[in-house]
């Protein structure tokens, strides 16, 4: 079985252990299953950070910021990510083929029912709702 990397730890300044150290320290805590603790996480989770196996991810890392206080730039430098950009690829965001043709389904019979409508009450404008 080949131990995989994730693409961010190909960086050589990338290391996630200086910061889970300075939280453990910050935080006075004494081990990875108190700091998964504070920061709501399974245990495996910091196990697999530690490891380069696991990038920290968005919500971990808005999770740190609201436990520490620190800002998400400074944890960043901490663990030695130093991009300024973040490049999201071009599938994420967009809606999947069956999702789309869902969506668009729904657009047309949402149409389609207000047609009927604006049809019947164009018919006989002077009558309006007064019976006669």
């Amino acid at each position: 079985m080949a131990q995989q990397h994730h693409a961010l730890s190909s960086q050589e300044s990338y290391n996630p252990n200086h910061l889970l150290d300075i939280l453990l320290g910050k935080m006075q805590l004494k081990n990875d299953a108190a700091l998964s603790r504070m920061l709501e996480v399974a245990p495996p989770v910091i196990s697999k950070i530690r490891h380069h196996r696991l990038p920290v991810g968005a919500s971990l890392l808005i999770r740190m910021h609201e436990v520490t206080g620190m800002s998400i730039r400074d944890l960043r430098d901490l663990m030695g990510d130093r991009r300024t950009k973040y490049r999201l690829s071009d599938a994420q965001g967009r809606p999947k083929p069956e999702e789309k043709a869902a969506q668009a389904a729904a657009a047309a019979a949402a149409q389609q029912q207000q047609q009927p409508q604006s049809q019947s009450n164009d018919t006989n404008p002077s009558t309006g709702n007064y019976a006669h």
